[in-house]
């Protein structure tokens, strides 16, 4: 009898042994990218993907938002790039962004919702990196307790977290 890891060949069990000690981790550096963005992009570059690590994300903007959750206990203190600054970096002033999480859970984000004071691209939760166990690396937090229209059944489904990619649609 072939044992089942041997049918994976040296490749494979390097894929497997490499996510599945990365699932309870944070990116090991700010180099690591965490955010790949496709679709309409009007980038100066000409470029039709937006790869980004931390160090990019927060050279956009960093911004905190101190919050409870329906997903979590108490209030917590979530530091990212607000949805606002993202967008604008990227040109974006109308459409939606196909949010997509890894776990292939999809929800689209209109870019209304990029406003002042909303939404922000969250990387840390009371001061530390968020690992996949942990909704991380990427977790879209809307200010809920700021605003009653940020607690609706709708906003919390585009609350997206462990976040990895976003389409642009124009």
């Amino acid at each position: 009898m072939v044992h089942p890891f041997r049918k994976l060949g040296l490749a494979g069990l390097l894929i497997l042994f490499s996510t599945l000690s990365w699932a309870g981790e944070s990116p090991k550096d700010d180099t690591s990218v965490i955010l790949t963005v496709t679709g309409s992009l009007d980038h100066e570059d000409g470029e039709d993907i937006v790869q980004f690590d931390l160090e990019r994300l927060r050279a956009l903007d960093e911004t905190r938002v101190e919050t409870s959750t329906i997903w979590t206990n108490g209030t917590h203190v979530f530091h990212g790039t607000s949805l606002a600054a993202f967008v604008d970096a990227l040109n974006i002033s109308e459409g939606k962004l196909r949010a997509r999480a890894i776990n292939d859970y999809a929800v689209d984000i209109p870019v209304s919702d990029a406003v002042e004071g909303g939404p922000i691209l969250a990387w840390h939760l009371d001061g530390a990196p968020m690992s996949l166990r942990e909704k991380g690396p990427l977790w879209l937090i809307y200010p809920y307790d700021s605003d009653s229209q940020y607690r609706s059944d709708l906003i919390y489904s585009r609350s997206i977290w462990q976040l990895d990619r976003i389409e642009i649609i124009r």
